[in-house]
């Protein structure tokens, strides 16, 4: 695991607090304005940032995720370029911790040891790559382990205690709990099911567990990080960005406003959490 991201998760354990964590799809709606909203990121209260690396069959994002890798793709995005994004990031800021999200076929294209090397790079701290399961971590997982990379696992309701060691067996990081069973920005949570689940999974880690999925306002988020270790926050962003965009798709200065207003609202969340328990 780099040490930005176990910083990062230790500094906000030290505010007795948990870490937010935001997605955006690299280069939506178009490469210069997604740069932007990155940089705004963490002045608005992100923590850690996941970059969506764009892709035309995705299994488990939502219309609204799915919408977004499509306003990407159309604007020319490749996996080259989010990597740019990445490196163009870390000219400015050394120090958030970001996290490559998507599938494999985009990296099994782009040659997996020239993607390693080239993320590494471009200042990527780890990846969350949500098609491939322990039995293939030969494919992607032990070599961006050796690479110096964190390969954080997605953990379900679905997950019980028999399968949750494979899961967990290479798994660096921090281990994202998807709250519902189904996909991005479907529904919300069960807040006493989620805090079950994550209790659960720390009885079997000591990584840091955040949670996902259904998360799209500061109550939701404040709810979230009453028990989890991270709060992540992605189909809202991109619902706020979406909103901001004219008939032909194109953003503006309101489309970085727009996301940098509900990460604050959502930071806000996450701080509220912090005064009434003392962190997991």
């Amino acid at each position: 695991m780099t040490a930005r991201l176990e910083n990062r998760f230790a500094d906000c354990r030290a505010k007795n607090r948990a870490a937010l964590v935001t997605f955006v799809m690299g280069g939506d709606p178009d490469p210069a304005i997604s740069l932007e909203i990155l940089k705004a990121l963490p002045k608005a209260g992100a923590d850690v940032i996941e970059i969506g690396m764009p892709f035309s069959d995705p299994m488990a994002d939502g219309p609204a995720i799915q919408a977004a890798g499509l306003r990407a793709l159309h604007a020319g995005m490749k996996l080259k370029d989010v990597l740019k994004l990445v490196a163009d990031f870390r000219r400015e800021d050394a120090d958030t911790p970001i996290i490559l999200m998507g599938y494999y076929n985009p990296i099994y294209v782009y040659g997996v040891e020239k993607f390693l090397a080239d993320a590494k790079a471009a200042g990527a701290d780890g990846m969350i790559v949500v098609d491939l399961p322990p039995e293939e971590d030969g494919e992607l997982c032990l070599p961006a382990l050796k690479a110096g990379l964190a390969f954080i696992r997605l953990a379900t309701p679905t997950t019980d205690d028999a399968r949750l060691p494979a899961v967990l067996a290479n798994t660096s990081g921090f281990v994202y709990y998807v709250s519902i069973t189904g996909i991005t920005g479907a529904a919300r949570p069960d807040y006493s099911r989620v805090a079950t689940a994550v209790k659960r999974i720390k009885g079997h880690t000591a990584l840091p567990v955040a949670v996902g999925f259904g998360v799209k306002d500061a109550a939701a988020a404040h709810e979230i990080a009453s028990n989890a270790d991270g709060v992540v926050v992605g189909s809202a962003l991109i619902d706020a960005l979406a909103k901001t965009l004219d008939a032909q798709g194109r953003g503006g200065p309101a489309t970085v406003a727009a996301v940098g207003k509900l990460v604050g609202e959502l930071a806000a969340g996450v701080a509220s959490a912090a005064k009434e328990s003392v962190r997991p």
